[in-house]
């Protein structure tokens, strides 16, 4: 486990300070309290749940006591919203809050075409009136009990016409009373391809002056982080797909920023973050079995950071059963196998994953 250094203060998101200015994004599919609880516990000074659809919010049942459980040691802790109705979006933004959580989050930015269908995420930004009724919703269902931030694209595509729905939204929801905005520098369009335009975060940034924002995209290692922050000046990044496989990346930005070398983890430190991810899941999901296909992929994504990452993943993926698990981890992540490697992280370490998802 990493502890925050002092003297690496992070965003202020209304009442609630963090401690330091990487945190982990709502990844859909990923963010669950497991992966959120390995986060924390190497530095993560906030994490988000994975973005769930304010109709299942509402919708009584298992997942929504899976989505509305949030036990002490998960905070602060934000959740994500995701819909296409105000009246329904503020009913689930109020469940969150009596749920416990710290902060609601309101996406406007993921650019999955089943959820652009639908007129979600990344779709409402062709559509500022339904966004800022949403907002409005959202602000007057919490009352004021919790901040209220936003996460969005750039535009929905490269046109001045779309550019200029994003600065009417993003205009109109700071003036409405958030507490922070998100900005991915993508189309919804462009979707993960291309690079992700930093440039356009500084201008965000130069816009808003004092208000908090934080930037989203390309963040592979901890060098991307504080790279980030000195060609934009955002006040702090949301770690999407670089913290898959990778909750080390949170204690190393904490180094980097203190001017301090950030190191690589060592294969027991891999071990033993896999096994309590394994630990966590298993009574989240009722067992096992169950909790076996959700483990299984992150622990892949850790092979992305082996010595041999060709190797391990030929042996990671043969895992099938829960036994599998526990036994394939200590086998691909032996000691000697992960030897005589320098310590001092480099930027040529950095993984980009070829998966995507709503939190980047």
């Amino acid at each position: 486990m990493s502890a925050l250094p002092a003297n690496v203060p992070g965003p202020t998101l209304g009442s609630l300070h963090l401690p330091g200015p990487a945190v982990q994004a709502a990844l859909s599919g990923y963010s669950d309290l497991a992966m959120r609880t390995v986060a924390r516990e190497h530095g993560a000074p906030y994490a988000l749940n994975e973005v769930v659809l304010d109709e299942l919010v509402l919708q009584k049942g298992k997942l929504q006591r899976r989505i509305l459980g949030v036990p002490e040691h998960d905070h602060p802790v934000g959740g994500q919203l995701m819909g296409s109705r105000p009246e329904t979006f503020g009913r689930a933004a109020r469940e969150l809050v009596r749920a416990g959580y710290d902060v609601v989050d309101v996406n406007f930015g993921c650019p999955v075409n089943k959820v652009l269908g639908r007129h979600r995420g990344g779709w409402l930004l062709q559509d500022p009136d339904t966004a800022l009724a949403m907002v409005d919703a959202v602000l007057q269902a919490v009352a004021g009990d919790v901040p209220v931030t936003v996460k969005m694209r750039r535009g929905s595509d490269d046109s001045p016409a779309a550019e200029a729905r994003f600065w009417t939204i993003l205009d109109g929801a700071v003036a409405r009373g958030i507490a922070a905005v998100t900005v991915h520098p993508r189309t919804v369009l462009q979707k993960y391809v291309g690079p992700s335009r930093w440039p356009f975060l500084r201008r965000v940034k130069q816009h808003l002056g004092a208000f908090p924002v934080f930037g989203s995209g390309d963040l592979f290692s901890a060098f991307d982080v504080v790279a980030m922050r000195q060609q934009t000046g955002v006040d702090g990044v949301t770690i999407a797909r670089g913290c898959i496989g990778n909750p080390f990346v949170f204690g190393q930005v904490h180094d980097l920023l203190a001017g301090r070398a950030a190191l690589r983890p060592t294969a027991a430190q891999q071990r033993a973050a896999m096994h309590r991810h394994w630990q966590l899941a298993v009574p989240f999901y009722g067992g096992e079995q169950k909790a076996l296909p959700h483990v299984r992929m992150h622990v892949i994504k850790y092979g992305q950071y082996h010595p041999d990452p060709v190797w391990a993943r030929q042996q990671l993926v043969t895992m099938r059963t829960p036994a599998d698990l526990p036994r394939l981890v200590d086998e691909v992540f032996a000691d000697p196998l992960c030897a005589g490697r320098s310590r001092e992280l480099r930027p040529e370490d950095a993984v980009v994953p070829a998966i995507a998802s709503c939190g980047e």
